[in-house]
C-alpha cells in the first residue's frame, strides 16, 4: 500500500510537470510568433533581428508534440481502434487489453531506444543551431523524453495501475 501512494504521488507529480511544460512552450511558441508577426509587419526593417523566432518556435513544436503523447494516451485521447475490441467478451477484452499494453510497452522502448541513440550521434557530432547558437541535440532529446513518459503510462497499464481495460469500464 505504501508502495501504490509513492506511485501515485510521483505520478501526480510527474503529470504536473508535463502539462505545465506542455503549457509554457505551447504559450511561448504562440507569444514568440506573434511578436514575429508584429515586428514584420510594422517594423520590418528589424526582422532580420528575430529571425531565429522560427527555429526556437519548430523546437518548441517538437517538445510539445512529444510531450503530449503520454499525456494523450493517459487521457484516451490517442488514435485507438474500439470496434473490434468494443465486441469481445469481457474475459478476452482483458486479455487483449494486456496484449495492446505489453506491445505498447515494447515498441515504446524501442522507440526510446533510437532516439537515444539518434540523441548521441547529433551530441557527439557537435552541431550547433545557426541561429540559436545551441546544441542540436536539445531538439533530439524531445522524443527520448516523450516515448519514456509513453512507456511508463504503457507498463502502469500492463500492472493495473491506471485499469485502462476496466471490464466495468467496458460497454
Amino acid at each position: 500500500m505504501i508502495m501504490l501512494k509513492k506511485i501515485v504521488k510521483i505520478s501526480s507529480k510527474l503529470l504536473l510537470l508535463e502539462r505545465f511544460m506542455i503549457v509554457f512552450f505551447t504559450i511561448s511558441m504562440i507569444g514568440l510568433y506573434g511578436l514575429n508577426v508584429f515586428v514584420r509587419e510594422i517594423t520590418p526593417q528589424y526582422a532580420s533581428s528575430f529571425a531565429w523566432i522560427d527555429e526556437a518556435s519548430r523546437l518548441l513544436m517538437v517538445w510539445v508534440v512529444f510531450l503530449s503523447i503520454g499525456l494523450a494516451f493517459d487521457k484516451g485521447r490517442h488514435i485507438a481502434m474500439t470496434t473490434f475490441i468494443n465486441q469481445l467478451k469481457n474475459i478476452y477484452f482483458v486479455y487483449i487489453g494486456k496484449i495492446i499494453d505489453f506491445s505498447g510497452f515494447i515498441f515504446s522502448s524501442y522507440c526510446i531506444w533510437l532516439a537515444f541513440n539518434i540523441t548521441v550521434f547529433v551530441f557527439n557530432t557537435g552541431q550547433i543551431s545557426p541561429t540559436l547558437n545551441m546544441p542540436m541535440y536539445i531538439l533530439y532529446v524531445a522524443p527520448t523524453i516523450g516515448f519514456t513518459l509513453l512507456s511508463i503510462r504503457y507498463f502502469l497499464s500492463l500492472i493495473n495501475f491506471n485499469n485502462r481495460f476496466n471490464i466495468s469500464k467496458h460497454r
